[in-house]
């Protein structure tokens, strides 16, 4: 009972945050991320808040369960899918260079590769609306279960593809419906392959990571550890009693394109903000992914964007970004694209946390005048 007390202690109270701006709510903030961690909803949290030029960094909980360690403010996390937008902004970049163009269909650049081709655009694989079998959602491909000693099985895109397409589509004519797909995305990365000649973890590093000078953010490839420091992931298993289990390390090949890259809150803060103002597209390729569809109620998708709107007090205000999920991390990176950016790492701890508490986080940003 004193270790459980000691623990929940630690896990709400965490380290010492950056200095706080008047800009920031970072006292708000900081208590309904230490309320996650008291509550054993989370291991560890994570968060950047940029309002202009003022920034603010925290983190609450623990690096790992056994040595109680403080999580770091700085620490690397498994981003899911805000890989495809990473993905995403390479396409429209070669969109603007006249390499393909978003209503080209698929056939043209990567022949024999995806059924039905000559139907299936590059818009549509953007947008999930495809039709595109996921291939995740297949027994035993997901990256959001517990897969024992599988989780260290090499993939190749080729491989994932198989098993997508052996499914047939989720509906007959492509852009007539959204449904996410991670396949989309694993052809995505076969088409800056194909483009450039160069794997797309290393135009992703060319094209965005190098410029924003964006240090600490990395596609592993099959590296199945992450860079210090980081928090360990874990997920519960339906047993009796409860077993926790360690989920970090992975081969993340299962995810490549669709949810393997590693970041940290402040860089993804800047790529985010960097994208939304327009310094890494055209205007043109920016307001194509801004372009959205109805997906799901909670939110609208473009290409390799989300779209949520942030009930405020004066009325919801949309912010653009993704969020991405992947066995013991829980990502949100969100921006208004007029200077105030929030991104989230949260590992969960006994169940997922829930959604109220991170759209309380996003209204302490986003409705503050």
């Amino acid at each position: 009972m004193l270790l459980k007390t000691i623990l929940s202690l630690v896990l709400a109270v965490g380290p010492v945050a950056a200095p706080a701006t008047p800009d920031i709510p970072a006292a708000g903030l900081h208590s309904r991320l230490a309320a996650l961690a008291a509550g054993r909803d989370i291991t560890a949290g994570l968060i950047h808040v940029r309002n202009g030029r003022a920034q603010w960094s925290d983190a609450v909980g623990v690096r790992d369960l056994s040595s109680g360690t403080p999580a770091a403010a700085d620490g690397h996390f498994r981003i899911g899918s805000v890989t495809k937008t990473f993905v995403a902004t390479v396409l429209l970049q070669l969109v603007d260079e006249r390499r393909l163009a978003l209503d080209d269909p698929i056939e043209r650049h990567l022949p024999n590769v995806v059924p039905d081709g000559g139907r299936v655009t590059v818009r549509h694989v953007l947008q999930h609306t495809s039709g595109l079998h996921d291939y995740m959602s297949e027994p035993g491909y997901s990256t959001n279960r517990w897969r024992a000693d599988a989780r260290f099985d090499d993939y190749t895109p080729s491989q994932l593809l198989k098993v997508a397409f052996a499914k047939g589509p989720d509906f007959e004519n492509p852009g007539e419906s959204w449904h996410y797909s991670n396949t989309n995305y694993i052809v995505a990365g076969l088409l800056v392959e194909k483009l450039t000649g160069h794997s797309y973890g290393e135009e992703v590093s060319r094209r965005i990571l190098r410029p924003l000078d964006l240090r600490n953010t990395s596609v592993p490839g099959h590296r199945p550890s992450l860079p210090a420091p980081h928090a360990r992931g874990y997920e519960p298993l339906p047993t009796t009693p409860a077993t926790i289990v360690d989920a970090t390390d992975m081969d993340p090949s299962l995810d490549w394109a669709a949810g393997e890259m590693i970041s940290t809150t402040r860089d993804l803060t800047t790529f985010v903000t960097a994208l939304l103002q327009g310094r890494l597209t055209s205007k043109q390729s920016l307001a194509e992914m801004r372009r959205m569809r109805d997906a799901v109620p909670l939110f609208r998708y473009g290409l390799g964007l989300q779209e949520f709107a942030i009930p405020c007090a004066d009325g919801p205000k949309p912010v653009w970004g993704h969020t991405g999920q992947l066995i013991g991390y829980v990502t949100v990176a969100f921006t208004d694209g007029k200077g105030k950016s929030l991104t989230l790492s949260l590992n969960p701890y006994e169940q997922d946390p829930a959604t109220e508490a991170v759209v309380s986080m996003a209204t302490a940003v986003f409705c503050r005048d």
